[in-house]
């Protein structure tokens, strides 16, 4: 395997951020689709510019986006671009920086090369199977904690606080994110320990993110541990959670404790 097509991603990655970036200073109209939250005409620049130029570089690769129709040709691809134009639009629309690009290439449902591009903040995270996760050059490892007490998550304060845990979380560090693959790279990276999101999450927000924490050394999967796989017909997953393995066992264990109703549970976990 040769880093050709990691190369790819990353040029394309940067590009489309500066293009993201360019429709925040001058403007950009924006408008709901139902049932998904905000959609900005920037997240359809950026789609666009990316089809026309992965698919120029690798005619041969099918596609799937946030942003594009699906095509279920791309089944029988081989090989997939899998791409998020920009995960975290709430965020890109309230002027905050923790909103990314997100672009992986999928092969027989497992990622094998990823980049998350946060331009607001320059950060530019890439991985490949079986060769490593950077940030900016620099390799990255997640965090060795283990413990649950004292630990650094991303996730919604409300969760964490929520009547239906029967024991209270111990004493922990919430911060909040809009972008999944934008936290998922912090808790690679090490910046944070781990991310708890009991929302349902598409391919697009985190085949690139889910590389790069088990290439930094980290866990991400369901609430019930079950790994992602990729590029079936239906796109969804019922959450995600990712920690390196001590703090991932933890969590999951915790998780074990949530017991909301029926049709809460059905809304946030699957």
């Amino acid at each position: 395997m040769t880093a050709d097509d990691l190369e790819l991603l990353t040029a394309a990655a940067r590009e489309a951020g500066d293009i993201a970036l360019d429709f925040r200073a001058k403007g950009f109209r924006t408008w709901e689709k139902p049932g998904h939250g905000p959609v900005t005409d920037a997240d359809l620049a950026v789609d666009a510019h990316l089809k026309e130029m992965l698919g120029r570089a690798r005619p041969d690769y099918g596609w799937l986006s946030e942003e594009t129709t699906d095509n279920p040709a791309r089944l029988d691809a081989k090989r997939l671009f899998v791409v998020d134009p920009i995960d975290g639009t709430r965020a890109f629309v309230k002027g905050r920086p923790l909103f990314a690009v997100s672009i992986a290439v999928v092969e027989d449902g497992r990622p094998i090369y990823g980049v998350v591009f946060n331009p607001a903040l320059g950060e530019l995270y890439a991985a490949i199977r079986d060769g490593g996760a950077r940030l900016n050059g620099d390799a990255i490892r997640v965090s060795p904690r283990g413990l649950l007490p004292g630990a650094r998550l991303i996730g919604a304060a409300d969760m964490f606080r929520s009547k239906f845990w029967p024991t209270p979380w111990p004493e922990i560090e919430v911060s909040p994110s809009n972008s999944i693959a934008y936290a998922l790279c912090q808790v690679a990276s090490g910046a944070k320990d781990g991310s708890v999101s009991l929302t349902g999450k598409s391919d697009w927000d985190i085949a690139a993110a889910d590389l790069i924490v088990r290439e930094a050394g980290g866990i991400a999967s369901t609430h019930m541990g079950e790994p992602f796989l990729f590029n079936r017909p239906s796109t969804r997953h019922r959450n995600v959670i990712s920690a390196g393995p001590e703090l991932h066992a933890r969590l999951i264990e915790k998780l074990e404790e949530f017991r909301p109703p029926e049709d809460v549970a059905k809304q946030l976990m699957g």
